[in-house]
Formats: C-alpha cells, structure tokens, sequence
C-alpha cells in the first residue's frame, strides 16, 4: 500500500472504511476500501463474493475493482473513484430529475444489468446506495451479496434492502434469480421520479402490505405460486385492489409508467429481463441516431449494447421453471474464465494484486443522451452511508414465517393494527427500515438501510 498516498476519508461503515487516495506511480485518483475484519489466507481474500464477481466483469457501468491487495492479514480493495452515489444525490433534493436524466441513468444500469445477468451472477441488493455517480455516467457498485445464477438452493432470505426487496424473496422462496433485480429496478426509477420510496415497509409484514396498496393482491391468475408460499407460511395477502401508477408518478410519461409497472409485477416471470427493458419504448430516444451518421443500407434491426442473447430466450429458460433461479445463458457459465493475475510476495510479506486484465474488448464509452447537469459535490466526511461501503449483511430470518404466519392483514384488520391506505399522501421520505421515532423495526439487526433519520417523516 505504499504506492498510494491517503488524501481523506469517504465513507465509514461497519465492514470497512473508505478513502480517497493517489497513485503515486501514476497520478490517479482512486478508492481504496479497508477491510475492518482480518484475513489470515489468500484463499480467503480472493474467494469473497465481491472479488469473485468482479473479477469476471468488466463494463462501462460496472465499477471497477483495480487491485486486491492483502498486507499484515488486512485486506485492501482499490477501486476506480466515483464522485458520489445516487442515494446522496436524491437524499436532499427538493426538485424532481427531468425524465431525460432518468431514462440515462436507467439506460447505463440496464446495460450493466443485462451483463451482468448474462455472465452468471445477480446483485441482490440493488439501491440507490450502490449506484456510483459521476458527472452523467452511473454504476452499479458493491456486490458482496452478488450470486452465481447456477449456484444452489436453499437461497438465504434476507438478501436486498427491504424497500427494494422483491416479493418472492419476502415469502423466503428457496430458489429465485435475476428478477430480484429488476424488482428493485422498478422500484428505484418510481423512487427517481417522486424522490419518494415506492415500497416503504417498516416490517416484511408491513413491505407485503405496502407492495399491495400500489399494485394490488396477488391472484391466482396473476401469481399463483406466491398464493402457494403464503399458504405454506400460513400467511393471508390483504385483499387490496392497489392504485393508478400514473397517480402516483404523475411527473412520469406513460411510457415510464408502463415500465415500472411491468418490472413490479407479482410473478417474476412476467417481468422483463434486462434486455428486453433497454427494448421498451421508454429507452427508443436513446438509440435515434441522427440522419446524416445513418449508413445507408439500413436492414439490420436496432439491438441494445449488451443484448447478446434473446432476451425472450432468457425469459423462456427462466419461465421453465416456478422460479428464475435457475435462468442460463445458452453459454454454460463455467466457460467463462477470469483472465485475473494473481501475483503474491511473499518476501515482502505483502500478497497483492488482483489486477484485472481487461480482454474481453467492452466499448469503454458511456451513453450521454441526457442534458449535462451541474456537478455534484463529493460526499462529506464520514458519511455513514458513504459509496463503495459493505454494509452488515443479515442472517436468516427463522422467525419470519412465524411472525407472518400469525397475522392476517386486511383492511381494518389484521392483528389489531388498522392499516392506513398508502395514498394519498405520499409519505415524505424516511430511512429505510426505521420507524418516525427513528427506532428500527425491523426483524434483523447490524445493516443500515436506506435514508437518513433526519429527513424522515
């Protein structure tokens, strides 16, 4: 680590601290994650899901991890530096993004999204938190709880953010995929254009009841094999008939609506993967290409970056079975293979150097279809909810089931608690998982969640 020179501290977390530093060979500005815990193996270091994961992946809106370094057992990520994250963005914000930024925004996370999904992993823990910023270019960051798509059930429960957390994964389905984040997709745009949480659940029960005030029960026909997971844990859905989207986000266009709508349906096979959302017609502005750079024999069909396989393939192989678990790319996974380096010294006593060899020719260039907004100020000192930061991973929710099982939600009633619509109004917005006395209640303890306590409402 003596090749980099500390100049402050970013962001403190349970898991680890981050600081902005120099590469004194080189001049760069980059990020440097210190691990809080000791590691006493190689072995260990390069194992960790973070590492795995971003070791194979190499795109323009996916951060990029430059080095691993582990040094007296203490262990070291070097990341590019981003600017800030989309959650410190929107956290103090009083005007609403125009739609053109969204779309941006949305059009580079797909993209990385539908790389990601293609090469074998998912994130599970898609939010606002874990978008890095800079200028107009957005992407997606921490993957410590990221999964291997043909990895095997049982799958833990508590994965995302419970504001962003799918419904499958509420009713501790044993297998789930890559749906999970388009769920969370969803709930991030409608939150980009109202500053508001869509989904702002105090509790799995209450985040049930939430999810069914804006988009309505489930039903037989619209997902049945949700039906199912409730009755197996003895739950009973409230019977709501939901709210119009379209006055929920009325600064959204129809089209936006349209596609929040399809990526928060109940049943993860009937939403859309991410190669078929960068197809939607909300995305159709960013790829018009002017008619004086048009070649002139124009038969091939416009496919999005990243496309690679049919997106109606994936959703084929993904709706073969009752869960996208257990969606493949036609290529097998296993014969993707890291071009990673690893060099250690141990004379030194120093094992560094997961520096990623970049080979698999991704076009480095970002799409710019948005107005150039004004710059936003780095994130101040010791932001607990600073960028690159791991957050307290959760344990599994045993009791869950039992606290479900024993209430049956309704409208007026359920366990003695009267649930009030969710609209109108819009609740202002709040920290994830803590209640307006600014007391969390939620079932699981060590993960800070969502927005701080001294905007709540």
């Amino acid at each position: 680590m003596e090749r980099y020179k500390i100049i402050k501290e970013v962001g403190n977390g349970s898991f680890g601290v981050v600081w902005r530093a120099l590469n004194k060979q080189n001049g760069e500005v980059v990020a440097i994650k210190k691990m809080k815990r000791k590691y006493y193996s190689w072995e260990e270091c390069i194992n960790l899901r973070e590492v795995k994961s971003l070791r194979k992946m190499n795109h323009p809106n996916i951060v990029k991890l430059k080095e691993v370094v582990r040094e007296n057992d203490i262990l070291y990520f070097v990341f590019e530096y981003m600017e800030c994250s989309l959650y410190q963005l929107m956290k103090d914000r009083l005007k609403a993004f125009l739609e053109g930024r969204i779309k941006n925004w949305c059009f580079q996370v797909f993209q990385g999204l539908a790389y990601m999904h293609q090469r074998g992993y998912f994130h599970r823990d898609l939010k606002p938190e874990n978008f890095l910023v800079s200028k107009d270019v957005i992407k997606i960051a921490d993957f410590g709880l990221a999964r291997e798509i043909i990895s095997q059930p049982p799958y833990t429960e508590y994965v995302s953010t419970r504001w962003y957390r799918a419904p499958e994964v509420l009713l501790q389905a044993p297998v789930y995929g890559s749906a999970v984040d388009m769920w969370a997709m969803g709930a991030i745009m409608a939150e980009l254009f109202t500053l508001r949480p869509l989904f702002p659940g105090s509790s799995e029960a209450d985040e049930i009841y939430k999810i069914c005030s804006v988009i309505g029960s489930p039903t037989e026909s619209s997902w049945a094999e949700g039906l199912e997971l409730a009755s197996t844990m003895n739950y009973l859905f409230p019977e709501l008939g939901g709210v119009n989207l379209s006055a929920l986000i009325p600064s959204a266009s129809k089209e936006a609506v349209n596609l929040i709508a399809s990526l928060c349906s109940w049943d993860p096979c009937k939403r859309p993967t991410a190669s078929e959302a960068l197809q939607h017609p909300f995305f159709q502005s960013c790829y018009y290409v002017p008619p004086s750079l048009r070649p002139k024999p124009t038969t091939t069909a416009r496919t999005p970056p990243s496309a690679g396989l049919s997106g109606r393939r994936i959703m084929e192989q993904k709706c073969a079975k009752k869960y996208p678990g257990s969606l493949l790319h036609s290529k097998s996974v296993d014969s993707i293979t890291s071009s990673t380096k690893v060099q250690a010294s141990l004379s030194t006593g120093v094992q560094r150097r997961l520096e990623m060899n970049r080979s698999d020719g991704v076009n480095e260039k970002t799409n710019k279809n948005s107005a150039r907004q004004p710059k936003y100020q780095p994130p101040i000192k010791n932001n607990p909810r600073g960028m690159y930061m791991g957050k307290g991973r959760g344990t599994s929710i045993g009791d869950t089931a039992e606290k479900l099982g024993n209430m049956t939600i309704g409208a007026g009633r359920g366990g003695g608690t009267r649930h009030p619509p969710l609209l109108p109004p819009v609740p202002a917005p709040m920290k994830a998982g803590v209640a307006a006395n600014g007391r969390s209640s939620d079932l699981f303890t060590g993960r800070s969640q969502g927005y701080i306590s001294k905007v709540a409402g």
